[in-house]
């Protein structure tokens, strides 16, 4: 291994323990100050790294417990064998094995009271948004136009509601989730079929024609190759 490698591991660590530490308390104190140093002293981290690897406390470690369960989603698309679905099975999929990564229901539901709050509110949009660019990646999305935003601004509307509606769900295993979930995605793609009929439609494709021409100058964000580098560089724009 590295010594660029070892150094990461060890900077994560820290945060690692802090988090699963600080699990057993969200319920009680939710993702607060008195969660973080309770954090602290079960996991024996030095108050000085733990707040160096945390500097916002327990909202950091709710983030982190949120891009913990974007890497146990993946980890499972991984394990599944998806080839024969449907792709909008496919997406509700996804969306399923995101709210199945979160075993403790108790922590999402502090984190969805904390990052309502204004302060926050620009962290918990970022990672809905994170999670469902993860999704799309792992399907394998190419867009490169406005289609990169739609798609993944659609799906955080599906990812949002459906874990509210999971928030409150006492069925058995979670039946009316799921049962909720693909509503959700079949008026989706029912939009996406209207979509489509107005393209095909000589009469609305003439009409759409400027505003789908303004629309085919918006780009996907460049995105650089990782090379297991820290840090990364990007061309100037002219």
């Amino acid at each position: 291994m590295s010594d660029t490698s070892e150094t990461a591991n060890s900077a994560l660590a820290p945060k690692e323990m802090l988090l699963d530490a600080a699990l057993i308390h969200v319920a009680f104190d939710g993702w607060s100050e008195a969660t973080f140093q309770a954090a602290i002293k079960d996991s024996g981290i030095d108050p000085t790294v733990a707040r160096a690897v945390c500097p916002r406390g327990a909202v950091d470690l709710a983030v982190a417990y949120h891009k913990r369960g974007d890497d146990e989603m993946i980890a499972r698309m991984k394990s599944e064998d998806l080839t024969e679905m449907k792709f909008r099975d496919k997406i509700a999929a996804m969306v399923r094995f995101r709210l199945e990564a979160a075993n403790d229901k108790e922590a999402v539901r502090r984190g969805t009271t904390l990052f309502a709050l204004p302060q926050y509110a620009p962290d918990g949009a970022k990672l809905v948004w994170g999670t469902c660019d993860a999704i799309w990646n792992a399907l394998g999305d190419t867009s490169d136009d406005v289609n990169w935003y739609t798609k993944r601004a659609t799906l955080s509307a599906v990812y949002s509601s459906t874990v509210l509606y999971w928030l409150g769900d006492t069925s058995e295993a979670h039946a009316a989730t799921w049962e909720f979930l693909d509503r959700r995605i079949d008026n989706v793609m029912q939009i996406e079929k209207l979509k489509a009929q107005v393209n095909n439609s000589p009469t609305l494709s003439k009409l759409m024609a400027g505003p789908n021409w303004l629309l085919s100058h918006v780009k996907a964000p460049t995105r650089m190759p990782k090379m297991g580098l820290p840090g990364s560089w990007t061309s100037p724009r002219n």
